[in-house]
C-alpha cells in the first residue's frame, strides 16, 4: 500500500530528468525489507568465532528495537546509535575479522537481495543519466560488492557509507567518522558529488527509518521524501506521515511505486 499527502502530484509536476536527483539509504530501502543488511554478514558464519555471534545478536536485539522506535527523542537515539556502531567495529577488530571472510561472505549468493524493482529502478536512472547518491550507515565494501555482482555498479552511482579497514588482512576500523542511521543528515558531499548536483534543484529521498528523512536537513533543494514502512506499521504510521510525503508499505516494490509517482517510472 502506498500513502501519500494530498497536493503531493502538484508539487512535483514540473520535476524532469535534468532537475532531479536521488539520495537513498541501502540496507533495506535498495535491499528488500527481507534481506540481510550489510552489518549482518557474519550473523550465520562458520568463519568466526561463536562468541562474536552470541555477542553480536545480543546487540542486536538491544539496539534494534530503539531504532525502530519512532518516539525516541531523535538526540538520544543518535546516542544509542553510535554506541551501537563503534561496538559492532570493535567486535570485528577483537574477533580478528579477516579480509578473506569479508570476500567470501560477499559471494554468497543469499547474502543480500533487491528490494523488488530496485535493480532495475538503478538500471533506470543510469539510463537517464540522474545522479544516485547512496548514503548508507552499512559497508561500503559489501555495497559496492554487491552491485559489481549485480552489474549495475553505474558511473551514476556514489556511495557514501562506513569503509572497512584492514591491516596485514585483519580488520582494524573504518577510514572515516562512523555513519549511522541517525546522523547522516551531518554528511558533507564530497566536491565531486556537490558538482554533479549543482544544476538539480529538485533531490528524491528514500530511506526506511524516520531519521532517514533527515538526509535533506543541510540542503536547499526541493525535496520528494519517500518512507519504506515494512515493521511496526500500525504503530509507527502516523510519525511517519509528519516525515515523508509518501509512506510505502508491506515491501512495496519499485514498479507499484513507479506508477503512483510517475518521475520514476521509465
Amino acid at each position: 500500500m502506498i500513502i501519500y499527502k494530498k497536493g503531493l502530484l502538484e508539487k512535483i509536476k514540473d520535476w524532469n530528468d535534468g532537475t532531479i536527483y536521488i539520495l537513498t539509504d541501502f540496507d533495506k530501502t535498495i535491499t528488500s525489507n527481507n534481506s540481510q543488511s550489510s552489518w549482518g554478514f557474519l550473523k550465520e558464519n562458520d568463519s568466526i568465532a561463536p562468541e562474536y555471534i552470541k555477542e553480536r545478536n545480543e546487540m542486536y536485539n538491544y539496539y534494534r528495537p530503539i531504532e525502530l522506535d519512532t518516539t525516541i527523542d531523535e538526540k538520544i537515539k543518535a546516542n544509542h546509535m553510535k554506541k551501537w556502531w563503534e561496538d559492532t567495529i570493535n567486535l570485528f577488530i577483537k574477533y580478528k575479522l579477516s579480509k578473506q571472510t569479508l570476500e567470501e561472505a560477499t559471494k554468497n549468493p543469499n547474502f543480500m537481495e533487491f528490494r523488488e524493482g530496485a535493480k532495475e529502478f538503478l538500471e533506470n536512472m543510469h539510463k537517464r543519466n540522474i545522479p544516485v547518491i547512496i548514503i548508507s550507515a552499512g559497508i561500503s565494501n559489501f555495497i559496492e560488492e554487491f552491485l559489481i555482482k549485480n552489474n549495475c555498479n553505474y558511473d551514476n552511482i556514489y556511495i557514501i557509507a562506513n569503509t572497512l579497514i584492514f591491516k596485514d588482512g585483519v580488520a582494524k576500523g573504518i577510514t572515516e567518522e562512523i555513519i549511522h542511521s541517525s546522523n547522516k543528515d551531518q554528511i558533507i558531499f564530497p566536491k565531486h558529488i556537490q558538482e554533479t548536483i549543482l544544476n538539480r534543484p529538485n533531490v528524491i529521498l528514500m530511506g526506511d527509518t524516520i531519521t532517514d528523512a533527515n538526509m535533506t536537513k543541510n540542503t536547499k533543494k526541493h525535496s520528494l521524501k519517500i518512507g519504506f514502512l515494512d515493521e511496526k506499521i500500525n504503530e509507527n504510521l502516523e510519525n511517519y506521515q509528519k516525515k515523508f510525503d509518501v509512506i510505502c508499505t508491506n515491501n512495496t516494490s519499485y514498479q507499484t511505486l513507479a506508477k503512483e509517482i510517475k518521475i520514476l517510472k521509465d
